[in-house]
Order: C-alpha cells, then sequence, then structure tokens
C-alpha cells in the first residue's frame, strides 16, 4: 500500500500524512511541484520527530511518477480519492500494492489525472459541504484498505498496539 499526493498546497498536512505514513509505515510518494518549498522546515511542526521514520519519495511531476509507473519501479493500481467520483471507498476492494492518491487541497487534480486513475472513489459527506481535510481523508481511507488487506504493522508479539 502507498500513499501519493499530488502537488501538495499546505505543509501542515503533508507533514501530518508523513507522520501518519511513518506510523502505519505506508510509503508516501509526494508528486512535485509542492504549492510550497518542499523542505524539513516546513513539514518538521507537523511531521514533528517521525521524519525521520517516513519513508518519503519524491517526484519532479506528474510525469515522472507515471514514468516510474510505466517502467514498474511503482507498480499497482492508481486509486483516485476525488469527490468528483460515484463510488464510496466502503464499496471497494483494496489491494496491497495499490496507490492511494489524493489531490491538492485548492484544486483537487486535473482532467488528465482523473484520466489516468485506475479507480475513482470519494468519501461520502454530508450534502452542502465540500469536501474532508486531505490528511484526514488520507486516514480514512488509508485504514480501511490496510484493515480490508490486514495489512495494519503488528508489534513483535505478533498483536496490534
Amino acid at each position: 500500500m502507498r500513499l501519493a499526493l499530488f502537488e501538495p498546497d499546505i505543509p501542515p498536512n503533508l507533514g501530518t500524512i508523513l507522520r501518519l505514513g511513518a506510523c502505519l509505515d505506508t510509503p508516501v510518494h509526494v508528486i512535485e511541484p509542492c504549492g510550497f518549498p518542499f523542505s524539513v522546515q516546513a513539514v518538521k511542526r507537523s511531521a514533528m520527530d517521525y521524519l525521520e521514520h517516513a519513508e518519503i519519495h519524491r517526484h519532479a511531476s506528474w510525469q515522472h511518477f507515471q514514468e516510474d509507473r510505466r517502467t514498474g519501479h511503482l507498480a499497482g493500481r492508481l486509486v483516485l480519492m476525488t469527490t468528483r467520483a460515484a463510488i464510496p471507498y466502503t464499496e471497494f476492494r483494496f489491494a496491497a500494492d495499490d496507490i492511494l492518491l489524493f489531490g491538492r487541497e485548492t484544486k483537487g487534480v486535473p482532467d488528465y489525472v482523473h484520466a489516468a486513475a485506475d479507480a475513482g472513489l470519494l468519501i461520502p459527506i454530508r450534502p452542502g459541504l465540500r469536501s474532508i481535510n486531505v490528511a484526514t481523508a488520507a486516514a480514512i481511507v488509508l485504514g480501511e484498505a490496510l484493515r480490508q488487506c490486514d495489512a495494519f504493522p503488528r508489534s513483535a508479539a505478533g498483536n496490534m498496539e
């Protein structure tokens, strides 16, 4: 399972997602350019001391990310979380090698990203509201995907901590 962020705009959200990835042993792919200079300082407050435990992969552009997928360096289905989808994430069967893609906080993703996705899913929310914070959305969907794949990290004794 992997998380991917398309051109993130808000440093604290990226930091929170890096911390989520570190805690749940899930690599995070950052598709640049970001809406801010991507640095340790930019995300340190929200990632805290978990940053050193995060597995971060940076892609210079969408084209570089797609090239890694084409060459097999990043295999698996591309599962886009979007408010434009009709399928709730709870009705989807996740696979262990899925890439869960989340768009920019301010603009989502462009049509060419929608076209490249193998699946588009949404988190059902109350009518009249736009969306859930991207870091919160990543936690919700990643939790369900890991549950379905029985892929939560386990302690040395084999029990979840």
